[in-house]
């Protein structure tokens, strides 16, 4: 009996007692209304429920009365062994070993589905993360965002959501005018521009764009600049794409900032120029003193915003705008911004965006604010010369203990990683641990194999021993885990249940034997183990995957 099926029976015990009570009492009752909870102490059963404390004023009665009346029907209950009424009118559930046990099967016969659900069907959502400039490599800040961002992702589509990563070019502006000259300048072997990028990776671009195009310098000028500027985009956002594929992580939509402003071959209203004209239509757009402003403070932002200045000229706020606008045209209801510590300015503006442009700023647009990572005793990058490259760290730490560690801390905290514990083959290693279990229950399986034990015999009733009872009941919340950190956005929730499915495997591990002891006959009991076995496995690989994590067979 999963957590779900629970639930509906506790419900159907509920609904009727609340409804003889008082009519009507029942009325739009449902299984989310009564939460389960895993209790603390084990020896208080396998689950708890509170549905008596919580529905006891509405029907008029004394709450341990009501518990005892509910524990009584639940008693009746195919596949519950008893239930207890303890303190004020908690509700103490104990599931007969076959009950709990069938949870084996259902595992490994899911697979790689296991712990899907479908607590976000229907919403279409796109994550935007890491989103750097184009100007130079990605570095430690953009690592944080990039393994938290694809887990995000990950937990979203696995909860049944409509899921778009997005990264967001900033490939228009003064930066990228910096940018082509610092590139330039390296070409020519000149020094770089006073404003201008430095470091050994634009003398690396330098020397790629004159490879590129032997005829730069034949050209003027400005066709010079824009030569070598956009050869060297190319180059410097292909190395970016391909330090996060190296990290594991994958972008649907590579969207250029370029296009928001880009009016084609016929001059046409750019999205730009668009989205004055939509946000205008919204009634929030007002003139004043030549330039043409949002009323943003209508939504609760500190100030109104000039979208288009007296001269004619565009701010920033006007590209957030066509973007947040263009989002929303490609079907996406629903945007998520993971942004850096340095943007908590965002958040109000984002949030205005949204209600200007007739969206619910509480429904449509959510901004998470990262917060700064460091790692000790790293080197800043030999090309770069002022950031700790993502390549770096990756090639040093490796990417598995990367990402499980960015993933395993809420992104509003500040963390510092400690490179001997991530680089250690012990269980004070996190990763390690999570790892390590998984590699054991791929060599319990090899060794149950060559022992003559396999799947061909199920008895869940077998599974009675404690540390048994236990890594099932472990098992049971993966789904209600990957919903919930889907739900609240934080991946770290999933890194933490694994360290804790782990320690429950490693003591199962230490109690129960796969294979049989000496000579002795193979039995059901070791061919039933082997499923739990198996998909404890599973389980540790479901939620690895979802961390972006790999799940190795052998350690």
């Amino acid at each position: 009996m999963d957590p779900d099926a629970l639930s509906a029976a506790v419900l159907a015990v509920v609904a009727p007692i609340a409804e003889a009570r008082r009519a009507g009492s029942s009325a739009g009752l449902t299984a989310t209304d009564l939460p389960l909870e895993r209790p603390k102490n084990r020896d208080h059963g396998d689950w708890a429920s509170n549905a008596a404390l919580k529905l006891a004023k509405s029907v008029g009665a004394n709450p341990r009365e009501l518990a005892t009346e509910i524990a009584a029907g639940l008693e009746q209950v195919e596949g519950i062994a008893s239930v207890e009424v303890a303190g004020p009118g908690f509700i103490n559930i104990r599931l007969e070993a076959a009950a709990a046990g069938a949870l084996a099967k259902v595992i490994v016969d899911a697979g790689a589905a296991f712990g899907s659900n479908d607590s976000q069907r229907g919403n279409t959502i796109n994550v935007e993360f890491v989103s750097a400039n184009p100007t130079g490599p990605l570095h430690i800040g953009h690592t944080r965002w990039a393994a938290l961002g694809d887990s995000m992702a990950r937990l979203l589509l696995a909860s049944g959501a409509t899921v778009a990563r997005e990264f967001y070019i900033n490939d228009a502006g003064a930066q990228m005018e910096r940018f082509g000259r610092s590139v330039l300048a390296a070409a020519k072997g000149e020094d770089a521009p006073e404003d201008g990028y430095v470091g050994a990776y634009i003398d690396e671009l330098a020397r790629r764009v004159v490879a590129a195009d032997p005829g730069l310098f034949d050209l003027d000028a400005d066709a010079q600049l824009e030569r070598a500027r956009d050869l060297a985009y190319d180059f410097q956002l292909g190395e970016i794409q391909a330090s996060l594929e190296k990290f594991n992580v994958h972008f649907d939509v590579w969207f250029s900032e370029r296009t928001l402003h880009d009016r084609g071959s016929d001059d046409r209203p750019s999205l730009v120029d668009e989205a004055v004209d939509r946000l205008r239509a919204q009634g929030h757009v007002f003139d004043d003193e030549g330039a043409v402003w949002v009323r943003t403070t209508d939504f609760g932002d500190d100030k109104d915003r000039v979208i288009r200045r007296a001269n004619g000229v565009y701010t920033y706020f006007a590209a957030d705008a066509a973007y947040y606008l263009n989002k929303g045209d490609r079907g996406y209801a629903h945007k998520i911004y993971l942004l850096g510590a340095d943007h908590h300015g965002y958040v109000h503006r984002l949030r205005a965006l949204a209600g200007a442009a007739g969206d619910d700023p509480d429904a449509d647009v959510e901004v998470l604010i990262g917060q700064l990572v460091s790692v000790n005793g790293a080197r800043l990058s030999k090309r770069a010369g002022n950031i700790i490259e993502m390549d770096d760290l990756r090639e040093w730490l490796g990417t598995d203990a990367l990402r499980y560690s960015l993933g395993r801390y809420p992104a509003d905290s500040p963390l510092t990683l400690d490179p001997e514990l991530l680089r250690k083959r012990t269980n004070d290693n996190p990763v390690f641990y999570v790892q390590y279990a998984h590699a054991r229950t791929h060599n319990v399986a090899r060794n149950a194999e060559a022992s003559g034990v396999d799947r061909s015999e199920f008895a869940p009733e077998l599974l009675d021993h404690e540390t048994e009872s236990a890594l099932l009941g472990a098992l049971q919340e993966f789904p209600r885990t990957v919903a919930f950190a889907a739900e609240v956005r934080e991946p770290h929730r999933v890194a933490r249940y694994l360290e804790e499915l782990a320690g429950l495997y490693h003591k199962w591990y230490d109690s129960c034997r796969v294979i049989p002891l000496g000579d002795a006959p193979v039995e059901a009991v070791h061919r039933t183990r082997l499923w739990l076995n198996d998909a404890t496995g599973q389980v540790l690989r479901n939620g690895l995957d979802l961390l972006g994590v790999s799940a190795p067979e052998r350690m």
